[in-house]
């Protein structure tokens, strides 16, 4: 049996409809593929930078302060990480060498209170200020070492005695800015000093 012309034809055209078909669909399913391929391309990066900000949260240091010895030093403490060792540094107006206590990280207010107690002097006996103060601490992350630095104010505050003139305890321990150095350290006093 032969076909016609128009028969032909129409045959043809069913075939190339066909082949249109067939070519959309692999079209859809590159796209589905790609679309697919490229959201779990975005997952994973979110789920690497949760990863490294958590990492980066948890190696964080949260410094504490607590006021020991009736406010003659603040012991120095992060909940989550040990402190190897902490460098004090003060202020170049004051004169005073930096600091690194041996043993347990502590800021003893004798290092500073006869420069706080003369800058004060001749005022009321009962005064509260800060003292800023430069502290590199290194600690343990894990098995790994780290270090920190940031600019701390020291709270204080002076008081009148019956004997022995006035007296100057530590109060507490409040973070100023995260990093730091000499220069900001100095243009943080120069705003704050008594």
């Amino acid at each position: 049996m032969s076909e016609s012309a128009e028969q032909a034809r129409t045959r043809r055209r069913w075939i190339s409809l066909a082949e249109f078909v067939a070519v959309a669909g692999l079209l859809i399913g590159a796209l589905t593929l790609w679309s697919n391929w490229s959201d779990r391309r975005a997952d994973e990066a979110s789920r690497a930078a949760e990863q490294a900000g958590a990492a980066r949260e948890k190696a964080r240091i949260e410094l504490t302060a607590s006021v020991e010895d009736d406010g003659k030093r603040l012991a120095l403490k992060d909940e989550r990480h040990d402190i190897a060792d902490a460098r004090v540094v003060f202020p170049t107006a004051l004169l005073i060498g930096s600091q690194s206590p041996a043993g347990d990280p502590v800021i003893d207010a004798a290092w500073f209170e006869k420069q706080i107690l003369r800058m004060t002097d001749g005022g009321p006996d009962d005064r509260t200020g800060r003292l800023p103060v430069l502290l590199t601490l290194r600690y343990w992350d894990d098995d790994v070492e780290r270090s920190a630095t940031g600019i701390y104010d020291v709270i204080w505050s002076t008081h009148g005695r019956r004997l022995f003139g006035r007296a100057l305890k530590v109060e507490g321990l409040k973070l100023r800015q995260r990093g730091g150095d000499q220069a900001a350290l100095d243009k943080a006093w120069a705003r704050l000093k008594p």
